[in-house]
């Protein structure tokens, strides 16, 4: 299901994650006086406290309760390697949050535990989102995934480096890459050639670009899933062979989490790494004279598309609090709202107003080229039920396809990955 979904030259979007550190009364529902409180748990797309999301939604949980006195929100704000645990704890103990902002929604589909969306949106929120997103968040036809945040990927440089190097443009293809990165190695002491962050922070999208770009995919088009192919195989040796074993990229990459390697890009100690638009705002506030360009492919092979990251909000049933949800949601998906988030995080906005005045604003042109990535993109499986459990087993176990042996590794993970497709769709 690895379905490709055409996004117009608008796209990408974000609000998120976490903060009025209210008393946990949770998803009670109510405290006696007729007041409601929400319980939010929402990934934190901060690269530190001070720059985390909770600050965010500090002031939008603020100006919502203002307005809306009957309902209380509570949020709580976990990083990416450990919100999936958390919610599943709250779930087994239960205690469940009403909304849930993350990478992935269809395990919940399957567990029958969530509003479709068009009960927990207004009919102007619904036509408001941009189409491909909306598509995108679907299970059997039905919306479930609400669109929160997306990007594409490109490669980030150093331009600093590559001139030290004697590099007069980005590489196109894996030789040219391997070909600078052993430049940048010889000329360049201190700097590590290539940033490959397979840890569990960034595996799904780092291992996806590479399979994508030397000619595989995680799935098929009728939804198998094809982690194992010769494709796949062939790309994880080459990683192994070409930038793990010859000292290109770092020792263990498995163990290398996307933020820690991001900041290494920012403070000058790596040469290029694929990124996100984060990646804008925290090279340009370590002074780093960088470029970005396409992402490079296997010689004569890879697709020219990027990866399509997105994440999501989704609603709860557990609690029984709809209205309370779809007044909240209304609120937070307002154009400036979103505008606010989206220019912190220098990310694009999902919903169609916001988009168009952050699309027409001359001070964030740098952010078209990921427009541009997602016009031809390639997606998850997001509507595949028995996609969370794949891709936390890729999380844990893929980066050591490049230190191991990648045949057994991908092998391991097709058949894990077959055998929870199969479980999960009886």
């Amino acid at each position: 299901m690895n379905r490709r979904v055409h996004v117009p030259t608008r796209v990408l979007g974000s609000v998120l994650a976490g903060a009025l550190a209210l008393t946990a009364v949770g998803a009670c529902s109510g405290q006696g006086d007729g007041t409601v409180t929400l319980k939010l748990v929402a990934a934190d797309y901060g690269e530190s406290q001070e720059t985390g999301s909770k600050h965010y939604w500090d002031a939008v949980v603020k100006d919502f309760q203002a307005a809306n006195p009957g309902i209380r929100v509570s949020v709580e704000v976990d990083g990416w390697t450990e919100i999936g645990k958390k919610v599943d704890d709250m779930i087994a103990a239960g205690k469940s949050p009403d909304l849930l902002q993350t990478g992935g929604f269809a395990d919940q589909v399957a567990a029958d535990r969530l509003y479709p969306a068009s009960d927990v949106l207004t009919m102007d929120a619904q036509a408001n989102f941009l189409d491909g997103f909306a598509h995108a968040g679907q299970v059997l036809g039905i919306q479930y995934g609400i669109p929160f945040v997306s990007s594409s990927r490109v490669l980030f440089y150093n331009k600093a480096v590559f001139r030290q190097a004697g590099i007069a443009q980005p590489p196109a293809t894996w030789s040219e890459l391997k070909q600078d990165a052993e430049k940048i190695k010889a000329k360049v002491p201190g700097v590590t050639p290539y940033g490959l962050p397979l840890g569990p922070e960034e595996a799904p999208a780092e291992s996806m670009l590479w399979t994508l770009s030397g000619g595989g995919t995680i799935s098929d088009d009728v939804g198998n899933y094809t982690i194992d192919s010769t494709q796949n195989q062939a790309t994880f040796g080459w990683l192994k062979s070409n930038l793990v074993s010859t000292g290109l990229t770092y020792p263990d990459p498995g163990k290398m989490n996307r933020t820690p390697v991001f900041q290494d890009f920012a403070a000058g100690r790596v040469a290029m790494l694929n990124g996100h638009p984060t990646l804008l705002r925290m090279a340009t506030t370590g002074n780093i004279d960088f470029g970005t360009a396409p992402i490079p492919k296997k010689d004569g092979v890879g697709r020219t598309g990027s990866l399509g990251v997105a994440d999501w909000m989704m609603a709860f049933k557990a609690n029984g609090h709809k209205n309370e949800i779809k007044k909240f949601l209304s609120f937070v998906y307002n154009r400036d709202n979103q505008l606010k988030f989206d220019e912190q995080y220098n990310l694009l906005p999902v919903t169609q107003d916001a988009f168009n005045q952050m699309t027409t604003d001359p001070k964030h042109a740098d952010l078209k080229q990921f427009a541009v990535g997602l016009t031809n993109a390639s997606f998850y499986p997001f509507g595949d039920p028995a996609w969370g459990e794949v891709s936390d087993r890729i999380k844990a176990g893929i980066g050591q396809a490049v230190t191991g042996d990648p045949k057994q590794v991908l092998g391991g993970l097709q058949d894990a990955a077959v055998k929870e497709a199969a479980r999960v769709r009886k």
